[in-house]
């Protein structure tokens, strides 16, 4: 019990020492703020912006895709942990993608749309800037890269869907909302069996699962509120 608990006393100071921590803390300060910025303002459209904004970043979760994919066919296993210059590349065009990603929330705020600024958003986009920064400085193997290629496709496709929906309205788009949700949580699934297979196998940190374990339990269960109890309701 006294390894476990400092083992993880050494991983929160790991975590504080980053980067991108204080970017996190004013993330979650501007979240908690938001309410008294929206009772003094009137919201934005921000139409032509989120349409520019959401495209370039489905552009450029095709260049991260390109290079993890070319980096793991480098490196040799998607199981090892090593690394090579196009992942150390790439692992830092992915970080910075992260943190340029929190502009999601802040366009929610200024558009007032704070019910979309849900537990489940808020979570995952503070949690991916922290572990993306540790990622990128301390682990950027070839085992990892793969279950980030895999976000990587799924946010091509999201902000695709994002990007057009806010050029126009998109035919079916509840629909592509529900396959998109599928596609996440697929990926959760893809890398939580990756991890476990890396944890068993090939000495992967225990901490990957659990983390996938609680993105694929949000993701399920926004799925199910959205859609599978929203019919049963109707």
């Amino acid at each position: 019990m006294a390894i476990l608990t400092e083992r993880f006393y050494q991983v929160g100071n790991t975590f504080v020492g980053l980067q991108s921590f204080p970017v996190m803390v004013i993330y979650l300060i501007l979240i908690a703020l938001s309410p008294l910025y929206q009772r003094m303002t009137k919201p934005y459209s921000l139409k032509q912006i989120m349409v520019v904004y959401n495209y370039t970043c489905s552009f450029i979760s095709g260049c991260t895709l390109l290079g993890f994919i070319t980096g793991m066919v480098k490196s040799g296993s998607i199981f090892r942990k090593e690394g090579n210059d196009v992942l150390e590349y790439s692992y830092f065009m992915y970080w910075c993608t992260k943190n340029i990603e929190l502009l999601d929330t802040m366009f929610m705020i200024l558009r007032h749309k704070r019910r979309q600024i849900s537990f489940l958003h808020v979570y995952h986009h503070a949690s991916m800037v922290l572990l993306t920064d540790f990622a990128y400085h301390y682990s950027p193997w070839a085992g990892i890269a793969f279950g980030l290629s895999i976000n990587s496709f799924v946010h091509v496709c999201l902000y695709y869907y994002y990007g057009y929906t806010a050029q126009k309205t998109l035919p079916g788009a509840p629909t592509w909302k529900r396959h998109i949700t599928e596609l996440q949580i697929t990926q959760f699934l893809i890398g939580l069996i990756h991890n476990t297979i890396g944890y068993l196998h090939h000495g992967f940190c225990v901490y990957s699962m659990f983390y996938g374990v609680s993105m694929l339990y949000l993701f399920s269960s926004f799925y199910y509120n959205a859609f599978l109890r929203k019919r049963k309701g109707e």
